[in-house]
């Protein structure tokens, strides 16, 4: 059963105020309680959110074969080109925003970036030019970069290491249900061509903007900001959270200070676990936005290719979580990392090889259940990877926003249809380096762990001093990787 140390509250942990000494037990009965409880006020709000956020960066995808190109002359590579100028803002403001989250309560900075982007997709239902929607696309990037970086460096505040690799899975499961849910509702949306002098495609960007100011306006009073402050809480469920949280750190920084920020840049393991992501992102990308065009190609007609999308969303929603869950069951997350990706390689090499229409079918299914995982897991593996909250949250905030600059690729690699070859053969070569990335990372990990345990017994430190390297992040010799 876990053993925690008694704290005060939140704030002493804020300020690196070391601890009572004063220990108590919670029994694994009451510890379960106790997560469960922070599941169900936690996990499906911001599921919620980053549902709507998804659906309003991939509707870009239904909104094309539901006349959005025909209508604004989309010849050539001008859908490449609005698919890809969102990634650009949406990478570059990311790391601002997560420490802005820092600094101002989570339930101020992410509602209001909510309100932002929603308006903007509403009023994207008005655009009727190519410029229009680069312009469009362009501010959609910049409001809503802060979301995912800061929901799961906002989830790595309230749950230990070990647990939140399911958590992150469940949160990121709404990006499949959003790419199935999509499907279905621009299927439906379709029918109100004409209503209002829009066309069926302007009502997606219309409808869906609406919902995401709707829910925005909600978050504002439902979103709880800390443990400390969680009214769901008991007093002491609050102080069991805090004690955990503070022994999961190990003692590390959690107040802001700008050296924490250039630990994280200059940290060489920052830029492999950058590396790993891109080609995920890459990957998830490509199917978010493709999808629907590569069904399509297959032989379907446009509605029909509307609702195949939904049975390769749903598949990848529940790898998403078996995989999530077996992450964290057994504390390994470069072995499942790795076992994602072979299985999406798999898919792909299906896609690229096969013709038959049902086959290849088959193939685009075990693309989207072996690379939709892989984000949850890596994003728990690289903020597992950092020591103290500022660096966890600029580490998060670079390897998202790096990644989502992938995201230019992913928009100008589908080009050859209909067997997509450049597209997919592209996609096969970065899961492989995400593949060789993963491994290193595991081998280098472990390397360091032996060091530091090796360091540890000959100078005789132990739990006792960690206050002497509250401020060395990832190089305090009581710091440990997860492999």
């Amino acid at each position: 059963m876990p053993v925690v140390t008694k704290t005060p509250s939140y704030e002493d942990t804020l300020t690196d105020e070391k601890p009572d000494d004063k220990a108590f037990i919670v029994s694994e009965e009451e510890y379960k309680k106790i997560i469960r409880k922070l599941d169900i006020h936690l996990l499906p709000f911001v599921s919620l959110l980053y549902l709507l956020s998804f659906l309003d960066r991939a509707n870009i995808g239904n909104a094309r074969i539901a006349g959005m190109a025909t209508d604004v002359h989309l010849d050539g590579l001008k859908y490449n080109v609005v698919s890809a100028v969102f990634f650009i803002p949406y990478a570059f403001a990311e790391v601002p925003s997560n420490i802005c989250l820092k600094l101002f309560r989570p339930s101020i900075w992410i509602p209001s970036i909510m309100v932002a982007w929603g308006t903007v997709m509403t009023l994207m239902c008005l655009c009727n030019t190519y410029k229009g929607l680069i312009i469009a696309r362009i501010f959609l990037g910049l409001t809503e970069a802060g979301l995912f970086p800061g929901v799961t460096y906002y989830l790595s505040l309230w749950y230990r290491r070990r647990d939140v690799a399911v958590r992150i899975a469940i949160f990121f499961s709404a990006a499949t249900i959003a790419g199935a849910f999509g499907g279905i509702l621009a299927w439906g949306i379709e029918h109100m061509e004409g209503i209002g002098s829009l066309h069926g495609w302007q009502w997606i960007f219309c409808l869906e903007g609406l919902l995401t100011v709707i829910v925005a306006t909600t978050a504002y009073f439902f979103m709880h900001d800390y443990p400390a402050t969680a009214k769901f809480l008991t007093t002491e469920e609050r102080q069991t959270v805090i004690a955990m949280l503070r022994e999961d750190c190990q003692g590390l920084a959690t107040h802001y200070h700008r050296k924490f920020v250039w630990q994280a840049i200059t940290d060489y393991k920052t830029y492999i676990q950058m590396g790993i992501y891109c080609g995920l992102l890459i990957t998830v990308y490509a199917i978010a936005l493709f999808a629907p065009t590569i069904v399509k190609e297959l032989g379907y007609d446009a509605a029909e290719a509307q609702l195949l999308t939904v049975p390769i969303f749903v598949a990848g929603c529940i790898t998403t979580l078996l995989f999530g869950f077996l992450s964290d069951r057994f504390v390994l997350r470069g072995p499942i990392l790795v076992s994602s990706i072979l299985l999406s390689m798999i898919g792909f090499i299906v896609l690229y090889t096969q013709a038959k229409p049902g086959v290849a079918y088959a193939g685009a299914v075990l693309a989207a259940m072996g690379a939709y995982p892989t984000i949850a897991i890596d994003l728990a593996w690289a903020g597992s990877a950092a020591g103290g909250d500022i660096r966890k949250g600029v580490l998060i905030a670079m390897v998202v926003g790096t990644g989502n600059l992938g995201g230019v690729c992913s928009s100008f690699i589908y080009i050859t249809p209909p067997r997509f070859h450049i597209g997919h053969g592209t996609i096969l070569g970065w899961l492989g380096l995400s593949l060789l990335l993963s491994l290193l990372a595991m081998w280098d990990y472990n390397r360091l762990n032996k060091q530091k345990i090796a360091l540890c017994e000959r100078e005789g430190i132990d739990e006792s001093r960690r206050d002497e390297f509250k401020d060395m992040g990832n190089e305090s010799p009581l710091f440990r990787y997860t492999i």
